[in-house]
């Protein structure tokens, strides 16, 4: 229901209804003027149309909590792995500047040649 396919034969049959009892006019087909048994099938309808369109946005609901569920996931892993690779960062960072750089052993053995 609500598709372009339904909604294009919902429409021809609508115009054809309309036009053979328009045309028969007084002759009494099925439905005369005013069309009440058209209106009453529109109100048929409309009644079965309400609660499918709930009953679709129900399971949308459903599928967009799941779908958030699982971007959050995502993102605690992604935040959990940039906090592990801020600390791994950190680390080695503290490690180099615990070396000695290579022009300061440079420095250092030519001190020491010197001192010989």
């Amino acid at each position: 229901m609500g598709g372009g396919k339904f909604l294009i034969i919902q429409t021809i049959v609508v115009i054809v209804w309309i036009a053979l009892n328009a045309v028969a006019g007084s002759k009494g087909l099925w439905d005369e003027y005013p069309f009440i048994l058209l209106n009453l099938l529109f109100s048929i309808e409309a009644a079965y149309a309400a609660p499918l369109i709930l009953l679709a946005q129900h399971r949308q609901d459903a599928r967009d909590r799941a779908l958030a569920e699982r971007d959050r996931e995502v993102n605690h892993r992604i935040l959990s792995d940039s906090e592990f690779l801020t600390r791994e960062l950190a680390a080695i960072r503290l490690r180099l500047d615990d070396l000695v750089s290579i022009s300061e052993t440079k420095s250092i053995s030519i001190d020491l040649d010197r001192a010989d």
